[in-house]
């Protein structure tokens, strides 16, 4: 059984199904902040938990190898039959399924813990979403969340991309990184869990810009679909724009590039 994508949420799942199984390799280059999110959470054998925003499954792999039984939920459609093989690769158990993180199909405390890494802050009704999360936690469960912050280098590399994207309805939505702030963190999360939190950064390490572009316009939804939706010379000039970001000098050292990438992790018991 899966859930169903509401009819404002549509264009979000296209963009990121985009990436497909090309993501994993997105999700490879934040590997040590997964770690991070799940040693903190510390599952535990048997607990079930709900991967939320699971991408092509690279969290939701990390949970199942403690033991956890886990279900693994994504908005895109191509994530998630990705998510599928590479469980399947390599030899785990693990429920995926197409669903909506702003209307959740599971009852009421069905989860010991959920968790979503640079995921569920994208969603476009932020407070529907925490109410969400909170309601399918268990009293006395967990959850876990990796946001990127409103002052760090991912941030600054979706300045580059804003530039090429049409002008947001006024109002405009909220912004994704307004998650990474711990008093948004509190407003969205502090009636329902005990929250703690704890900074983290992860390193992105590639040969140089041009390789950056060609990860992220192959297998990063928000990057694939806005060079799709350009034409030249605006697409050109997006490439050059992205490149020259990765190539700035304080990303260069004497093997490739180097950028920090600054984040928050929260850990809550509900």
């Amino acid at each position: 059984m899966t859930g169903t994508i509401q009819p404002h949420n549509q264009r979000a799942a296209q963009v990121w199904s985009s990436g497909g199984a090309a993501y994993d390799e997105i999700s490879r280059q934040i590997a040590s902040a997964l770690d991070h999110t799940v040693r903190r959470l510390d599952p535990q054998p048997g607990e079930r938990i709900l991967d939320l925003a699971t991408g092509t499954g690279w969290t939701s792999r990390l949970l199942a190898t403690c033991g956890a039984k886990v279900t693994g939920v994504d908005i895109g459609a191509d994530l998630i039959e990705a998510a599928k093989m590479n469980g399947h690769s390599h030899g785990l158990a693990i429920d995926y399924e197409l669903g909506d993180a702003e209307q959740l199909r599971f009852a009421d405390g069905s989860f010991d813990a959920v968790v979503s890494t640079f995921g569920v802050m994208f969603a476009s009704r932020p407070d529907v979403v925490a109410s969400e999360i909170a309601r399918v936690c268990r009293k006395g469960g967990r959850m876990a969340l990796a946001t990127w912050r409103p002052d760090g280098s991912v941030f600054e590399m979706f300045k580059v991309m804003r530039a090429y994207m049409p002008p947001p309805p006024s109002p405009p939505p909220p912004s994704p990184f307004a998650w990474g702030n711990r008093e948004r963190i509190k407003e969205l999360f502090g009636s329902n869990f005990s929250l703690g939190f704890e900074d983290g950064e992860t390193i992105y390490y590639d040969r140089d810009g041009e390789a950056a572009w060609q990860a992220f316009v192959t297998g990063y939804g928000p990057t694939k679909a806005l060079a799709a939706s350009l034409q030249d010379p605006d697409r050109e000039a997006l490439h050059r724009d992205f490149v020259a970001f990765h190539n700035a000098g304080a990303f260069v050292t004497p093997l490739g590039i180097a950028l920090p990438r600054e984040y928050l992790l929260t850990v809550g018991t509900r």
